[in-house]
């Protein structure tokens, strides 16, 4: 599979986005506050992937849905953009620009692909792959949640794990083919270590508890 991946890497060539990931959180921002503007209609409105809009000629909503922000306060859009330029910055810092850039494109073909078989798409689960991808690159390194909380990227991993199987298995079968169309990128760059570094996690924590139970 890395063969394949960088096979695809040298064929990127140099059309590639450098600091990808502050252009989409810029972008993010900025429908976020547009939205509020008195406008009379949301940028989001005109944004948004819909297949039907698309197939009469709205094709710009084949890549705008990604700068689309999370539906959300304030406080919780600045806290989520920072979380995604850190965590898409850290990539980009460990992988090269070109790489990272294929990760997040192969994220938004899955999105399109997801897209025309339900209708929609969204990049919300594409940006919580960020997570699981410094986890598994990262997972003893431990941040401040909140400016305050002091936790390691693993254990903020296993939560946005867990609200993803969450959502899958509550969720219709269009948000079942979205979720994993948008999960593509990560089992593809991670699928083999992340299946060991959470077996070894489940394997510590069973260790524990029999040692809490003596």
């Amino acid at each position: 599979m890395q063969r394949f991946l960088d096979q695809l890497e040298r064929k990127m060539g140099r059309y590639y986005v450098p600091e990808l990931m502050k252009f989409l959180c810029l972008g993010m921002l900025g429908v976020f506050v547009l939205d509020f503007m008195p406008f009379g209609i949301s940028a989001s409105s005109l944004l948004y992937f819909d297949r039907s809009l698309i197939l009469q000629g709205q094709v710009w909503r084949l890549i705008t849905f990604v700068f689309l922000p999370p539906e959300s306060s304030l406080f919780f859009i600045l806290f989520a953009l920072y979380f995604y330029y850190m965590l898409g910055t850290m990539l980009e810092n460990r992988w090269g620009s070109r790489r990272f850039n294929l990760y997040y494109l192969i994220g938004v073909l899955g999105n399109i692909a997801a897209g025309f078989v339900t209708g929609y798409a969204t990049n919300t689960y594409l940006n919580m792959t960020l997570f699981l991808a410094i986890a598994v690159l990262y997972g003893e390194m431990q941040i401040n949640l909140f400016m305050v909380l002091p936790i390691k990227m693993k254990y903020i991993a296993w939560l946005d794990a867990a609200l993803l199987i969450y959502s899958f298995l509550a969720g219709s079968w269009m948000t079942k083919v979205s979720l994993v169309l948008s999960l593509l990128p990560f089992f593809l760059f991670f699928g083999r270590n992340a299946y060991l570094a959470a077996r070894h996690d489940i394997w510590k924590l069973k260790n524990w508890w029999n040692q809490r139970q003596r």
